[in-house]
């Protein structure tokens, strides 16, 4: 979505001024119905903002990961995974073979 497309602001929405004609609109209805409307869009601008916020912490957090990896050597990447995965299998396997040798 983008911002440079929003036409209006609450404050517009607010003092937006209709002409009264003779078989018009109620007044009190429209007015009871435009400070819902002002209420929501104010509630989709915090949304927006917040998601903004979320989308550039995001992008620093992964910019971030991307340079720590860049900077480690893939063989101590491989090594942290080969640890990993072998701390995994002995959890999972070694249950099992401890359960087979008790048998």
């Amino acid at each position: 979505m983008n911002t440079n497309n929003i036409q209006l602001s609450s404050k517009d929405i607010l003092e937006k001024e209709f002409k009264s004609s003779m078989r018009g609109y109620n007044q009190v209805e429209v007015d009871e119905f435009l400070d819902v409307i002002i209420q929501d869009y104010e509630a989709f601008q915090r949304e927006l903002e917040q998601l903004k916020n979320e989308v550039d912490r995001l992008q620093k957090q992964s910019s971030e990961v991307r340079t720590r990896a860049m900077h480690t050597p893939n063989q101590q990447v491989n090594y942290d995974v080969l640890k990993r995965l072998s701390n995994l299998e002995k959890e999972v396997f070694g249950k099992k073979f401890a359960e087979q040798e008790d048998s």
